[in-house]
């Protein structure tokens, strides 16, 4: 026999074969609830001071007996009751209530949240053990208010005739069916019906035109990993709140708000450690990523070499190893879809020992790469062959000027991460100068360091480049503050004593007047890498650069090259 959920301790054993034995009682369909065993759930609830609830399904069947405290009870997760697209999920909720009232704000936001058929509160007369009030709610279809999507119906008099009304489940369908017509998905067309909407969420402490800008950046990454945005939520906090982020009415808010728009996604804009991730995930039933496993996704999904893969997998891994700390629903309602999938992959739930088993492998095969990365580095540098390495922000134009450079055909695309392999071709110069070009994966604020670690063996190129040219998309209000993000992970990377030329990509998207208040506040070469004969001054640097090498000299600090500060 299934088994009592919730607070049992303390509980007779009599008390707790009698909750059991409503396992085997079934209702009529279209009963609410049999009026004998409304009367025994009122009496075991005086007797054990607790609330008690039945959730039934379309059958009469009992699928779950639960106990909960004398203000409160949880609903498990409704394993095998998955919420569709038009649909309830199949169960109604019938439970009692120790204190005078109807239905709280919580029995309303598990009503929301879980889809639930109805939801019943039956209070006790605690005198007589004997049902005294009751009220009933429903999800509202087509409600305009998105904290609100449900119907409240008044109190009434707990009699036989309420619960034995007959049309429980003619009401259920009637309210579903016209649910299935409200349904915002239902208006979508067909590429959209395709893409996986999402909600998000921003909590911030510092200025908050700092905390829109990373929201912004935040949308272009969910929109580069194929997600339906449909809405955004920022809220300004002094302290962040350690256990959910921010507040928990905000949440079930944000929660009714997903609801509403008939998404199953909250994307939160700061790295959310493993026990906020599971308090979240336990209290609101909805998937919970945040930007570190959504860059990790946008990776999964672009990584085409082996190498590349074998990145993916171990950022992957060391992300997930301390968030493996139970099989619980914080883990299992990320599996699947955005934030879930990667070479490799399959479930999120994995037991540490496997996990550290794989790393170690993949962390092998990564030592393996680099081996004969540095191979190919002494080979190359044996043919005294100069490197210039490409370099700069994620979507800022690096694959299409070595495309327009070397006349190659280079995946380049209008989105982030488009590049992750890195990509090497030959340039010759004028005065007979050939050197070694290469496309490297872009760069972006707070890039994980777990992404940082995985990807040493394609950073490590960059400590063999003989220049780094930096480009900078000058059409993105951002690009102020995606140069300062780039030269500082190249001086983390100790990269500083290489010389870089800054370039001042997608001129032909800004004014004139813009283009020389950059140069003149850093410095650097203007381009348009679409528009070949712009590239000229670039060619001529470059050319004067690699020819002073050659002749043993160190460039000059002019034209936007940076060179290393005496030490």
């Amino acid at each position: 026999m299934k088994s009592v959920i919730g607070q049992t301790t303390g509980l007779k054993p009599s008390q707790i074969k009698r909750l059991e034995t409503f396992y085997k009682r079934r209702v009529p369909p279209m009963h609410l609830l049999g009026w004998d065993m409304a009367l025994e759930m009122c009496r075991l609830s005086a007797e054990t001071g607790r609330q008690i609830g039945l959730l039934i399904d379309r059958q009469g069947r009992i699928a779950f007996v639960l106990i909960g405290d004398h203000d409160r009870i949880l609903i498990p997760e409704l394993k095998g009751y998955r919420k569709l697209s038009g649909r309830l999920c199949g169960l109604r909720f019938v439970h009692t209530h120790l204190s005078s009232g109807g239905l709280t704000t919580d029995d309303l936001t598990d009503l929301s949240l879980l889809r639930l058929d109805l939801i019943v509160a039956v209070t006790v007369r605690l005198e007589t053990a004997l049902p005294h009030r009751v009220q009933m709610a429903h999800i509202l279809p087509g409600s305009e208010d998105p904290l609100k999507p449900y119907r409240l119906l008044p109190i009434e008099p707990a009699v036989n005739t309420f619960f034995e009304r007959g049309d429980c489940l003619e009401t259920i369908l009637a309210i579903e069916a016209e649910w299935r017509r409200e349904e915002p998905e239902q208006r979508l067309d067909a590429g959209q019906q395709q893409a996986e909407g999402a909600i998000l969420v921003s909590v911030s402490t510092g200025p908050k035109r700092a905390a829109l800008e990373s929201l912004d950046e935040l949308e272009e990454l969910a929109r580069s990993s194929g997600i339906r945005v449909v809405d955004r939520f920022i809220q300004m906090r002094s302290q962040a709140d350690p256990r959910f982020l921010l507040g928990t009415g905000k949440l079930q808010e944000l929660s009714l708000k997903a609801l509403h728009h008939g998404v199953g996604l909250l994307i939160f804009d700061q790295e959310l450690n493993p026990s906020q991730l599971r308090s979240i995930t336990d209290a609101i039933p909805i998937k919970v990523i945040d930007r570190t496993q959504l860059i990790l996704d946008i990776f999964a999904q672009r990584a085409k070499s082996r190498e590349g893969k074998l990145q993916v997998e171990l950022a992957q891994l060391k992300y997930m190893l301390p968030r493996l700390v139970t099989k619980n629903t914080a883990m299992s309602r990320l599996t699947g879809g955005i934030g879930g999938r990667g070479p490799g992959e399959t479930k999120l739930e994995i037991n540490r020992r496997r996990a550290r088993e794989r790393i170690h492998r993949l962390e092998q095969a990564l030592v393996e790469v680099s081996r004969q990365r540095k191979q190919q580095k002494a080979q190359r540098s044996r043919m005294g062959l100069p490197v210039i390495s490409i370099i700069g922000y994620t979507n800022a134009g690096k694959s299409t000027l070595l495309n327009t450079l070397t006349h190659s055909q280079v995946l380049a695309e209008q989105r982030m991460f488009a590049t992750l392999d890195p990509s090497s071709r030959r340039l010759r110069f004028p005065k007979d100068i050939e050197a070694i070009i290469t496309d490297t994966v872009g760069f972006i604020k707070d890039l994980p360091k777990d992404l940082q670690v995985a990807f040493r063996a394609t950073l490590e190129e960059l400590e063999s480049a003989t220049v780094l040219l930096h480009v900078i998309d000058i059409s993105n209000e951002r690009c102020e503050s995606q140069l300062e993000s780039v030269e500082h992970i190249v001086e983390e990377l100790g990269l500083r004593h290489i010389p870089m030329l800054r370039i001042w990509n997608k001129i032909d998207r800004v004014s004139p007047e813009t283009v020389s208040l950059y140069l003149h506040r850093y410095g650097g070469i203007p381009v348009s890498a679409i528009q070949r004969q712009t590239l000229v001054p670039l060619i001529e640097r470059l050319t004067e650069m690699l020819d002073l090498r050659k002749a043993g000299d160190v460039p000059q600090q002019d034209s936007g090259a940076i060179t290393p500060s005496p030490e």
